[in-house]
């Protein structure tokens, strides 16, 4: 499995395809896949039958996940695109911080 920038609860910015400029909280990730799940990017239209979750059933929209090359993390001063690297503190802890502007990315 590769090592992945981007965790989550991260706030991202999509590079590529369809939703390119849209930006949303990470939900979950798939390492496995490369993939991951953000919040109002990607919505798909299932047609789905009556359950007990929803007991009407039709059509539902949801969010698909989306291959982790087309994101990125969004910088925590400006909200652009950035990537991310990896430094240690003073206090000898472990930090990612944002490429552009310095500043450190919330863990």
């Amino acid at each position: 499995m590769p090592k992945l920038s981007v965790k989550k609860g991260d706030k991202v910015v999509v590079i590529a395809g369809k939703d390119k400029t849209k930006s949303g909280v990470v939900l979950e990730v798939y390492p496995k896949d490369e993939r991951v799940l953000v919040q109002g990017v990607n919505i798909v239209k299932r047609h789905t039958k009556p359950n007990m979750a929803n007991p009407e059933g039709g059509i539902i929209e949801k969010e698909a996940p989306i291959h982790i090359s087309n994101v990125q993390v969004a910088d925590p001063k400006t909200g652009e695109a950035t990537r991310v690297g990896h430094k240690l503190l003073e206090d000898g802890t472990k930090v990612r911080y944002a490429k552009k502007s310095g500043e450190v990315i919330d863990e």
